[in-house]
């Protein structure tokens, strides 16, 4: 079952990066992936909810959780100089963006207050207190080589055994994107643990192999 028209023009109205079959096939991996109250779906960088919307409903209808990872500070790719920043997001007191309201409202209109927990800090801190197996692992965080490998490292070891990694924004060509994501997606596939599955736009979908 796809998400209802209403859902719908929620995720269109929603900032983000993601475009409509960039979001719909991550929505097709999550449930792929069989998510569960035990194994639920991790996202790590979540701005103001655009790419949550498509994992909570994927996970709402088998009880399962989103555990969202953001310290809703933004990426350094969201300030200037970078032709990436709302301004609308902009703290006038800090000049810092904040994405941690319009997040909330999203997740509150959407009706998924009960499935998704918004897990507010630095990846690293976070991972190292949280133990869990995903169902499937969303990294679309900060696209620098620091935080983008703080993330991948942290987290990668979290996917189940036929579970999913997801990994936004991987661009072969450096004339269309950042190499960061690119160079993540060719670690998984490199180690022989991940095989490739999905391929949409930046969109990759990496299968953990079962032992």
């Amino acid at each position: 079952m796809e998400p209802q028209e209403a859902l719908r023009r929620l995720i269109a109205a929603t900032p983000g990066f993601m475009p409509e079959d960039e979001g719909m096939a991550l929505y097709n991996l999550a449930r792929r992936s069989r998510p569960s109250a035990s194994e639920p779906i991790v996202e790590v960088g979540s701005y103001c909810g655009k790419s949550t919307l498509y994992l909570a409903a994927a996970a709402q209808p088998e009880r399962a959780t989103v555990l969202s990872i953001d310290h809703h500070k933004g990426s350094e790719e969201n300030y200037p100089p970078f032709p990436y920043t709302d301004h609308k997001l902009v703290e006038p007191y800090s000049a810092q963006i904040n994405t941690l309201l319009p997040f909330q409202q999203t997740i509150r209109l959407a009706g998924f207050e009960d499935t998704v927990v918004a897990l507010v800090g630095a990846s690293s801190t976070i991972a190292a207190a949280v133990t869990v197996t995903s169902s499937l692992l969303f990294i679309d965080g900060g696209h620098g080589a620091l935080p983008a490998w703080i993330d991948y490292d942290g987290w990668v070891s979290s996917v189940k055994y036929g579970g999913i990694l997801a990994i936004h924004d991987v661009f072969a060509d450096p004339r269309d994107g950042g190499q960061v994501p690119y160079g993540l997606f060719l670690a998984a596939l490199h180690s022989g643990e991940f095989e490739l599955v999905l391929e949409v736009g930046s969109l990759r979908g990496l299968l953990r192999k079962n032992r």
